[in-house]
């Protein structure tokens, strides 16, 4: 019997296999490296092994050691990092521990997605046919290059032009490299408006394979997934199609030999025809819609087979819909950039459970954050899976979407609010919900959240006059501030997450707070924290919170990012026209130009690595590049220069802005 489980994993993943094993009564090991070292699943453990290097949880060495040194009998590698790697597998059973996992000639079967397409067209399988990158053709645009070792969308990429295809390819290589510590790419014909449906396997070692139900995840990002649900929408409308993937699922399990939890993945056109993508040999992020929908705990199940224990003949039936939003620090507008820094206050009001199925209508929440985290520019931006179940998918939806717009985030910019207009725009709500979502729908107009910012400013200023007036010290007999004249208006200026700035007017009189330019609102009351407005005659709460410079603003009418500006600006700070700026912290992976060479808009510049992501820094317009600050292998920080651009006509002292 398994006593201590030592999750080689970080974050969300590590919490929730924690809160298995207190129920089953297991003692748990942490493993952190130094950016982790006041993670939630750090202080949450019995006990806590640091790892040396920033690359720990790739160490399967350090790992091993890590468990004994911790008294562990067992190891759950989560998802991502090793856990579909065969060598941490076989390591850890030849020192003597239990793997938590499939067996290991499994995992190696299904390693390389170029073999385990092979041996699953041989098992009857249909699989889209494996195309080599160096004879693709113009006829088979558009192709999708994939990692073999890969998933999680690292190491891959979209080609629709022919000529792209070796940069493509090699960026690729770069990101499979990085993530998974194997650079081997392939190509497969690439389904434009496909659906993403995997299938939950669960099976025993003596001879019992479950075919658990269904999700659906084709609401993706850079073909990472954003929103899963189960079940999926295209097999509930199409006859006979959840019996065949069920028997393609079972099929591939059994050919491979498979036991424990595993995901059998397929992409299907609008027809119900459905081609073999991939097996991912462990648990993967979007289990709890699963859990909800059979009131199963997947982790219990996969200790409890590593155990030895047998399953019983069939799984329980599925009642009810479930839909998980990823919430990622990121932003969605500017291609997906990755956010990092402290995340000052997280929660989400109407979480009834954590890490724990629901049973009845209400939302769940599986957070790797906590007030205080900070995000760090090493590791997946995830912060957290926000979970709905309910009777019927347009209620789950419905949930989900308002627990979402309530939700209190205060630090990087999130996807939150490209999460609920998804959640709430019709073609979602009717089940039209295939890959090129975004590409149909605009993402631009669905990352966009309401704009709250004139009023947030304005409920900003007025909290903080609140503030200074209650912590004011008064000399004398009379109040501090107080005059026998009229006074004059007071301003203060704030910035909104889009670099627009609001000047906002104000004073208190014997009447109340005037504010001059907006007369559509009144201030009906006024505090440090909460801010009441009467705009157009109906009353809102704005909830105020400040840190250093940084005010983030809450209501029912939406959020607001603001930054407060001094009244006297430190002409030190301001950076000269034309700069480039580092949008987040990361590793310059390469240069694409020198100083003194001419560049045109779009021209990709610089490569910056960050969460085992490339990111493109491109020139914004015709030019030359005055200055080149940084090169290949050097780390910065958001906000650094990184090089600065000439306009074409007008020489260095007529710069670019």
């Amino acid at each position: 019997m398994i006593h201590k489980i030592l999750v080689a994993n970080r974050g969300e993943i590590a919490r929730r296999v924690f809160t298995t094993c207190r129920r089953l009564g297991i003692g748990t090991v942490a493993v952190y490296t130094d950016p982790d070292a006041d993670a939630p699943h750090v202080a949450e453990a019995d006990v806590r092994v640091r790892l040396e290097g920033r690359n720990g949880y790739l160490d399967a060495a350090q790992l091993i050691t890590a468990a004994r040194t911790a008294g562990a009998d067992a190891v759950h590698p989560g998802y991502g990092f090793l856990s579909e790697n065969p060598d941490f597998a076989a390591a850890v059973q030849d020192a003597g521990l239990t793997w938590i996992g499939p067996p290991v000639p499994a995992v190696q079967a299904m390693g390389s997605k170029i073999e385990a397409k092979k041996l699953m067209a041989a098992a009857g399988v249909p699989v889209l046919a494996e195309l080599d990158p160096d004879s693709v053709t113009a006829d088979q645009l558009p192709v999708l290059i994939k990692a073999s070792a890969g998933g999680g969308g690292r190491g891959m990429r979209v080609v629709r032009d022919l000529s792209a295809l070796p940069a493509e390819v090699a960026a690729a290589q770069r990101e499979a490299q990085s993530a998974f510590g194997d650079p081997t790419v392939f190509c497969e014909r690439y389904l434009t408006a496909g659906h993403h449906i995997e299938v939950q396997v669960m099976a025993d070692g003596h001879g019992t394979v479950w075919a658990v139900g269904e999700r659906e995840c084709s609401i993706q990002r850079r073909h990472q997934k954003v929103i899963e649900e189960a079940p999926s929408p295209l097999v509930e409308r199409t006859p006979g199609m959840r019996d065949k993937l069920f028997d393609a699922a079972r099929l591939a399990a059994g050919a491979i030999g498979y036991t424990g939890a595993g995901t059998v993945e397929f992409m299907a056109d609008g027809h119900g025809d459905f081609f073999f993508l991939e097996m991912n040999t462990r648990l993967q992020v979007e289990h709890p819609v699963t859990e909800e929908t059979t009131g199963l705990d997947l982790v219990a199940l996969q200790i409890d087979v590593a155990d030895g224990a047998r399953l019983p003949t069939q799984p329980p039936p599925a009642r009810g819909h479930a839909i998980e939003a990823r919430l990622y620090a990121e932003d969605p507008a500017k291609d997906w950039q990755p956010q990092a820094g402290a995340l000052h206050r997280f929660a989400v009001p109407a979480a009834r459970a954590e890490f724990d199925t629901l049973g009845r209508t209400g939302v769940r929440l599986d957070s790797g954050v906590v007030d205080g985290s900070v995000i760090s520019v090493f590791y997946d931006p995830m912060l957290a899976k926000v979970i709905s179940f309910a009777a019927t998918r347009e209620r789950a939806a419905a949930v989900l979407a308002e627990s979402l717009s309530r939700a209190v985030i205060h630090g990087p910019g999130t996807n939150r609010d490209l999460l609920v207009n998804v959640l709430r725009h019709p073609a979602f709500i009717a089940g039209d919900t295939d890959t090129a979502f975004f590409d149909t729908h605009g993402l631009v107009q669905l990352a966009a959240g309401r704009d709250i910012s004139a009023l947030a400013a304005l409920a900003a200023a007025i909290a903080d006059a609140a503030h200074n007036r209650a912590t004011a010290r008064a000399f004398g007999p009379a109040p501090s501030g107080w005059r026998n004249l009229f006074s004059g208006y007071q301003s203060r200026t704030f910035r909104d997450a889009d670099d627009r700035e609001h000047l906002v007017r104000y004073r208190f009189g014997r009447g109340g707070v005037e504010v001059p330019d907006r007369d559509d609102v009144a201030v009906v009351s006024s505090g440090p924290a909460r801010v009441v407005l009467a705009v157009e005659g109906a009353e809102h709460a704005f909830d105020v919170a400040r840190y250093g410079a940084e005010v983030f603003v809450d209501s029912a009418l939406g959020t607001a990012r603001l930054t407060g500006l001094p009244r006297f600006p430190d002409p030190d700070a301001a950076v000269a026209h034309g700069s480039l700026l580092a949008p987040m912290p990361g590793s310059v992976v390469r240069v694409g130009a020198a100083a003194g060479d001419t560049v045109t808009a779009g021209q990709p510049l610089i490569w910056l690595e960050a969460m085992k992501m490339e990111h493109t820094i491109a020139a914004p317009g015709d030019g030359v590049l005055a200055e080149l600050n940084v090169q290949a292998g050097q780390q910065v920080e958001v906000g650094t220069v990184l090089a600065r651009i000439h306009g074409p006509e007008s020489g260095p002292e007529k710069e670019m802005s």
